[in-house]
């Protein structure tokens, strides 16, 4: 069904990088979502009312404000597709972010109501109630169509890579969940005899599950809308394209900025030797810049920082130094090496050294250790550091 939906009403359905094709992968499981959870609320108030039964009308008017969450899916995805402006430049692709922070609040809404009312049973004393046979065919309908919903959702989002309709997946999920535990507290009460009232002790553990979906789905969200570091992935690709070129011999101070789905703007430090032909180096920086963007959609800007690679007494040097300074912290490294010429009682060594984030020396500690071990390569030496922090996430 989900293929031929998609075949149906998505103009390019493969095309998943295109923020066109993701509103309308976007306004597809919103409509859906308003429709499903429309026709599941006119069958619950209607039999609900026909049978006289208050939780089944109940459930009904849950079922129209799960509609809301697909209203919120549909103008996130409208928003963040609207072109870029005066305001914003970078365009407004992290809507889409802060509409499935919405849709993680309103499943957080809903764990914490459950809980109070569960809860609130519990401490009464309020009977386990009595569901009749129409009940449960209205309840295990619900759980099916909330089941596929939750199915049809998660293969967009999977497809599309979208936080907004794994969160509105997770709330199908979740309503099914619901509606499940309650048909089986039914199956037990009608098998054994329990000294409490069943149904609201499953209502608590389920309000549980939601409660704690509701909070992975806000973190998830809310680090994108921060700004998590990129995927490791993604780092390496990068890497891998400067690096394949010959002319370039090494990197740093690689940071990427996450605007959006398809919204990926980064920059880099590209070490090359000092001597190479200015005109053919910005040839080769704009080459790989249009490379990248085109192979990995990332808007890159490539900054050169020309190295004296071929003197043998620096290289040399240079490696004993980011070889002695691992003893510190095996994932520190040093880039931007630059020595003034070799004197009697002091030799400059100028570079920056890059630490993870979860250093814990101070820059002074740091400093002052790195001088240590450079002067047991060369008493002369004197470190002049810049200290600056890795944004990879590594």
């Amino acid at each position: 069904m989900t293929h031929i939906l998609t075949r149906l009403f998505i103009k390019n359905p493969d095309d998943v990088k295109n923020n066109a094709t993701r509103e309308q992968y976007g306004s597809l499981s919103g409509a859906v979502g308003i429709i499903c959870n429309l026709l599941l609320c006119v069958f619950k108030i209607t039999v609900g009312a026909l049978t006289h039964s208050i939780s089944i009308v109940a459930d009904g008017f849950n079922n129209l404000s799960d509609m809301g969450s697909s209203v919120i899916t549909i103008l996130g995805f409208k928003l963040a597709n609207k072109p870029a402006d005066k305001d914003h430049p970078f365009g407004h692709g992290r809507i889409e972010y802060m509409s499935a922070f919405i849709v993680a609040i309103l499943i957080l809404l809903v764990g914490f109501e459950l809980m109070k009312t569960s809860c609130g049973a519990l401490i009464n004393g309020t009977p386990m109630p009595t569901y009749s046979l129409v009940s449960i065919i209205v309840l295990a309908v619900s759980v099916v169509f909330k089941l596929w919903l939750f199915i049809f959702n998660r293969k967009l989002g999977k497809k599309i890579e979208s936080e907004t309709l794994l969160a509105t997946a997770q709330d199908s999920l979740n309503d099914s969940i619901a509606t499940a535990v309650i048909l089986i507290s039914v199956a037990v009460s009608k098998l054994v005899t329990v000294p409490f009232n069943l149904d609201a002790v499953m209502g608590v553990a389920v309000a549980l599950f939601i409660i704690w979906a509701g909070i992975n789905a806000a973190k998830e969200t809310l680090n994108r809308i921060l700004g998590e570091p990129p995927s490791a992935e993604l780092i390496t690709d990068i890497e891998n394209a400067i690096l394949s070129r010959k002319d370039f011999v090494g990197i740093h101070d690689l940071m990427v900025h996450n605007y959006g789905p398809g919204r990926l703007f980064a920059s880099v430090h590209v070490e090359v030797p000092q001597d190479i032909d200015i005109v053919h180096c910005h040839e080769q920086i704009d080459l790989c810049e249009k490379e990248i963007y085109d192979n990995l959609g990332v808007s890159l800007v490539i900054h050169m920082d020309p190295m004296d690679v071929n003197n043998d007494e620096i290289n040399f040097i240079r490696q004993q130094l980011s070889n002695g300074i691992k003893v510190i912290d095996n994932n520190l490294t040093i880039h931007d090496f630059r020595m003034t010429p070799m004197a009697d009682t002091q030799t400059n060594l100028v570079f920056d050294v890059v630490v993870p984030q979860n250093f814990k020396l101070t820059e002074k500690e740091l400093k002052e250790k790195i001088t240590q071990i450079a002067r047991l390569i060369n008493p002369t030496f004197c470190c002049v550091i810049t200290v600056e922090r890795d944004f990879t996430g590594r």
